[in-house]
């Protein structure tokens, strides 16, 4: 007799309840931060360029520390490491703060802001394995898709609202209420992750040398080739299609929205994975998982395109909020194959790898948008990253097809 599928199942622990919480919180402060950074730093520099250094400032501290963060992921306690974490993220937010209150951040002097940026790289980098390894503990196997699938979804909730509160509160009150808003959001994401009662078992010593602990989660990922294959399909997908490091410049110069529409642009894409985020929860997993991920990489790079021509403000946001849903689809495929084939002992080491490739690949990305918009313009780079995109498709078609052949994952 088939069981019913039971969308709440994961929403049901309640230390995932308060995890999901302080996820929800400090993913809000982390987008507001984000549109206030991009808007305050290119209003004084007027240089795309500029846009792609604050990507690049978070993403070298981040690929720097991610293997290191990974193995301390497995071998000390996740939730004080999500907690140490938060600290400093607390620290970066009230430093935004302070140096704007105090008008320390000017034309000709934004790079207290990419120290700061830097800093939070450092702690991002040791957040995130830690953080999908703790998630992972506080729930059964059977339920990991589930709880992938509310994590996602309450990812991408905050990060509709967070860039809409983000451009509003800038709009409106300027950037040291914002910032003040932002802080706020970071102390309570600690309270509500101190309500996390679960405490895992010590991890078992071991005399595996640090430099073998560090490379154990890179040589699993090669020997897994259908994870490999999906975070490389994703890696590329972030890689060129990173318009959204750009949307200042379309909300200043091609758009005409001002930074309440920036705030509004950078939502759309959230808004559509949580839409899709939605209807993933309400449904078993994927029949044809493979082909599924192939054409939500496909949908994404299509709408990159779409938006990099368009001059309407409405389909431009319709194209991101496209691309936001099909983003969404092959996160969660990528996030459930890592934790269903990665062993518990090695999922902090495993999860830094991907990190490096997924994580810091929005930064890179932005570096790269930069980069190419300072070289071949704004459109012209995001038209190139997309059709890239497609491009990385069909290769990865063909040199994969166990991968575009994968079924139910299960």
């Amino acid at each position: 007799m088939p069981t019913t599928h039971d969308p709440y199942s994961a929403l049901r622990v309640r230390d995932f309840r308060w995890f999901i919480t302080s996820l929800l919180t400090q993913t809000l402060g982390t987008q507001i931060q984000a549109v206030v950074v991009g808007w305050q730093v290119y209003s004084y520099t007027r240089d795309p360029l500029s846009l792609g250094l604050i990507g690049l400032a978070e993403a070298l501290p981040f690929i720097a520390t991610a293997l290191y963060a990974g193995h301390i992921a497995d071998r000390l306690n996740r939730r004080r490491i999500n907690l140490a974490a938060l600290v400093v993220l607390v620290g970066c937010s009230l430093g935004l703060l302070g140096l704007t209150a105090a008008g320390e951040i000017s034309a000709g002097h934004v790079w207290p802001v990419y120290v700061i940026i830097f800093l939070s790289g450092i702690a991002r980098s040791f957040l995130q394995p830690a953080r999908t390894a703790l998630s992972a503990e506080l729930v059964s196997r059977d339920l990991y898709h589930n709880a992938i699938t509310w994590r996602s979804s309450t990812w991408q909730f905050a990060a509709v609202a967070g860039p809409a509160l983000g451009g509003l509160l800038y709009g409106f009150s300027g950037p040291t209420v914002a910032y003040g808003v932002d802080a706020a959001l970071m102390v309570f994401a600690w309270f509500a992750l101190v309500e996390v009662r679960h405490s895992a078992p010590p991890a078992a010593p071991t005399s595996t040398p640090i430099l073998q602990s560090l490379l154990t989660g890179i040589r699993f990922v090669r020997s897994e080739r259908l994870l490999l294959g999906a975070i490389t399909l994703d890696l590329f997908a972030v890689f060129f299609g990173g318009a959204e490091a750009l949307l200042p410049v379309f909300a200043a110069e091609i758009l005409h929205t001002g930074p309440r529409g920036l705030g509004v642009l950078r939502a759309a894409p959230a808004a559509g994975a949580v839409l899709m985020s939605v209807f993933l929860s309400h449904r078993p997993p994927f029949a044809r998982t493979g082909r599924t991920l192939f054409f939500a990489v496909s949908a994404f790079g299509i709408c990159m395109i779409g938006f990099g021509l368009s001059r309407s403000f409405w389909l431009s946001l319709g194209l991101l909020f496209l691309a936001g849903m099909a983003d969404n689809a092959s996160v969660v495929i990528r996030s459930t194959l890592l934790q269903l084939l990665t062993p518990d002992a090695m999922l902090g080491r495993v999860s830094s790898v991907n990190n490096i490739f997924i994580g810091s690949s929005n930064e890179i990305g932005a570096f790269e948008s930069g980069v190419a918009a300072k070289l071949m313009g704004t459109v012209p780079s995001v038209v190139f990253g997309g059709l890239m995109t497609l491009l990385v498709v069909g290769v990865m078609t063909l040199r994969l097809p166990e991968l575009r052949k994968l079924g139910r994952l299960t």
